[in-house]
């Protein structure tokens, strides 16, 4: 028997969240903002009802939010990322072919799951992520991925699935193919879907029609496999190891604008610094280092849009003052005075495994002092708070921090924000 794949995915999954610590918020319209309170990443039933769309600036919705008492809440990244791998862990309760595709969807493996049917494995597995998590969650099985994937789709919308849907062998399959429209495909974006909508192809099951060929021809292999997902055979399989990075970065937005440098060195400082704690967690180092800044495209004034530098290290390197000491560099080289800056980010590339590196000719003993010392640093902070531990020039807290004003507390990763019973 060849795989059969369920795709897991947690409804509205930030406010979804933020409903298992307030009940209050179960029924009501409810929104999670972007960075610096933006604009609109997630709604419930209740606020997208109310007409408030995805991406939606929060300016222009200030009259329905007052009309409506729309519960507003800045994104608490630190809460939802907890949840995802609680989450996670109870998928791994049925088996180790787990593939976490995003912070709230996975792909699982259900053959040799023992169950009665993949209707009521399915079943099983909505009821016991809600029993250990309260996140409400949709099923969609099918052959490969992409029918899993419209299978999820047509469970969320349809009553009579409640959110468990078996596309594997079904008779219903064909039917679930023409009720897709073909921008709905996993796989297929917008420019496929012009293509494909001007060719007169509009569902997934004219899709799933088409010749392989002219497929290949006119989407390359990628479309010739979407062609062949559809059509039950397997083309995609589990990715249960994660690809190992190519890059690292930590860009940032800033909620003002900011003239002055030593302030951009603050923001560069401690991207570079976050970036530099990513490294040392997948134990990685880079060859290569990029800094960037730039104005807003949506302001009167002088524009200085995405400069950047990019320097080589000598070395590979995962330590913090040695990465630190070229990203100001590289700010340095891209800095102009008179320009309000609204952006600014790090990159860290050529990635290559740090237990690999090569010893150097000077400087070794120091270097490696500090490669002993940043592990300690990593786990004094992730115990006592980000920023217990760290070097003068990032300084946390300046005005180009991320807003945050209506963010909940955090309840799982926080010591003093744990919910008491009152």
């Amino acid at each position: 028997m060849g795989a059969v794949f369920a795709l897991i995915d947690a409804n509205n999954f930030y406010v979804s969240c933020e409903q298992v610590f307030d009940p209050k918020l179960v029924g009501r319209p409810v929104i999670i903002l972007s960075n610096n309170d933006g604009c609109v990443i997630s709604r419930s039933p209740e606020a997208r009802r109310l007409g408030i769309r995805m991406g939606a600036p929060l300016f222009e919705i200030e009259q329905l939010i007052h009309a409506h008492n729309v519960q507003v809440y800045s994104s608490n990244y630190a809460l939802y990322g907890d949840m995802s791998q609680r989450l996670m862990a109870v998928l791994q309760e049925f088996t180790p072919e787990v593939e976490i595709y995003s912070i709230d969807e996975a792909f699982i493996n259900l053959v040799g799951i023992r169950s009665e049917s993949h209707q009521a494995l399915g079943r099983i597995i909505q009821e016991r992520v809600y029993k250990h998590t309260c996140v409400p969650v949709t099923v969609g099985i099918g052959e490969t991925k992409t029918l899993a994937k419209v299978a999820n789709h047509i469970a969320k919308k349809s009553e009579r699935a409640a959110g468990v849907l078996d596309l594997t062998r079904s008779r219903y399959q064909e039917e679930a193919l023409r009720r897709t429209p073909v921008e709905e495909v996993w796989g297929i974006g917008p420019a496929y879907s012009k293509l494909l909508r001007e060719r007169g192809i509009n569902t997934a099951l004219e899709l799933r029609d088409v010749d392989t060929g002219w497929a290949r021809k006119m989407m390359t292999v990628t479309g010739a496999r979407i062609v062949m997902e559809l059509r039950g055979v397997s083309c995609l399989p589990l990715e249960v190891c994660p690809r190992p990075r190519k890059s690292v970065s930590v860009t940032r937005s800033f909620p003002v604008a900011i003239e002055n440098l030593d302030e951009i060195r603050e923001a560069v400082a401690v991207f570079t610094s976050r970036a530099a704690e990513k490294l040392r967690h997948d134990q990685l180092a880079a060859s290569a280092i990029t800094v960037f800044v730039e104005t807003s495209r949506f302001v009167e004034g002088p524009q200085h849009h995405a400069d950047s530098a990019t320097l080589e290290l000598l070395y590979p390197s995962d330590n913090t003052q040695e990465l630190l000491q070229h990203a100001l560099e590289a700010l340095g080289r891209i800095f102009r005075r008179g320009f309000e800056y609204r952006r600014a980010g790090v990159l860290l590339s050529g990635l290559v495994p740090a237990g690999e590196l090569t010893r150097r000719l000077f400087d070794c003993e120091t270097l490696e002092k500090y490669r002993r010392v940043m592990p300690v640093v990593d786990q004094l902070n992730a115990k006592y708070g980000r920023g217990t531990v760290r070097f003068a020039v990032a300084r946390p807290g300046g005005r180009w921090k991320t807003k945050a004003l209506r963010s909940s507390p955090h309840y799982t990763t926080r010591l003093t924000d744990i919910p008491l019973l009152q």
